[in-house]
């Protein structure tokens, strides 16, 4: 905890107070896939067979006769959200010995609430970007295009960030009759896209922009291009910084419903207990309350999820994608 002393600033610099909070557009924890808001902190959801969805079973009909029919397959998945949760203590001497534009609580509240969303983004990498998880993994490697191995992107003359995608794609609707539709992106494989010369080529001629997502998004066909932008400092308190991008040479390739909805596929679904955001299960549930025995008050946030691969199918995941 500073000094009071320390907190004191010179009158000409009232007016400003420098935080490093992420900006929000830097996480993709709740971008990706649908957020699902539960009234409970465990329970089971129903999951619907792919593969009965696909057949091609109907008959033709005489009059008079029986129509052909059948039915579809029904299994239960289940869900348990963890809860995670940060504090911010403000003693007395800090706060009475500070300028009232340093706005204490509202700093400590941003401090706690950024935590949090650092927690979110980094379990939702762990439990979605990964081998083995998704219905395909492909490699990059520097020369091999065999199997399941394309050529990295970062080789500018060799490599072909195209058909990769459409080769994703493909591995996606075969399986599964659906057109992927959200790309997510760690930031070396979006900084060596933003260069490649075979988009750099195409925009060139139907756009004077810049390569942004949005660009990516036409350029690839889908829906919206993510990019994991925050980072992480990995040193403990009182060390030098060590400091890197939470997501860097991988990306994933997916399909992801637009909303939650009953008997709507998608490859993901985060679900977020309601019991700790006051009910509304899409947010942090932050509070302050007193704590007498260390005469400073607390800033306290709460959040409450789980992360869930609902079909693997609608997933590829790709590895390896730069240098």
């Amino acid at each position: 905890m500073p000094q009071p002393t320390r907190m004191h600033i010179d009158a000409p610099l009232t007016n400003m107070s420098v935080a490093f909070d992420q900006q929000d557009s830097a996480f993709i924890f709740d971008k990706v896939f649908p957020v699902l808001p539960v009234d409970n902190l465990s329970d089971k959801f129903w999951e619907f067979p792919l593969e009965d969805w696909l057949r091609d079973e109907a008959q033709r009909r005489a009059g008079g006769t029986e129509s052909a029919g059948g039915g579809f397959g029904v299994n239960s998945g289940a869900y348990s959200c963890d809860t995670f949760a940060w504090h911010k203590d403000i003693d007395d001497q800090t706060k009475n010995s500070s300028d009232s534009m340093l706005q204490l609580d509202r700093a400590a509240t941003s401090f706690v609430v950024n935590r949090l969303r650092m927690k979110q983004e980094r379990q939702f990498l762990a439990d979605f970007f990964g081998t083995g998880k998704w219905g395909t993994d492909l490699t990059g490697t520097a020369a091999d295009e065999t199997g399941l191995n394309f050529i990295q992107w970062s080789n500018p003359n060799t490599s072909s960030p195209l058909k990769t995608i459409k080769r994703a794609k493909r591995a996606i609707v075969s399986q599964t009759g659906l057109m992927p539709n959200v790309l997510t992106l760690g930031y070396d494989v979006y900084d060596a896209l933003t260069d490649h010369p075979d988009i750099l080529d195409r925009v060139k001629y139907t756009s004077s922009d810049a390569v942004t997502k949005d660009v990516l998004a036409r350029y690839f066909e889908v829906d919206k291009v993510l990019v994991s932008e925050s980072v992480v400092n990995t040193a403990q308190e009182g060390l030098a910084a060590s400091t890197d991008f939470n997501l860097g040479k991988v990306a994933l390739l997916s399909y992801s419903a637009p909303e939650p909805g009953l008997m709507t596929p998608t490859a993901g679904y985060q679900f977020r207990w309601k019991g700790v955001s006051q009910g509304l299960g899409t947010t942090i549930g932050t509070k302050r309350f007193r704590m007498e025995h260390l005469a400073s008050d607390r800033i306290e946030g709460e959040v409450s999820f789980d992360n869930k691969i609902i079909s693997a199918p609608l997933g590829v995941y790709l590895s390896g994608v730069v240098a």
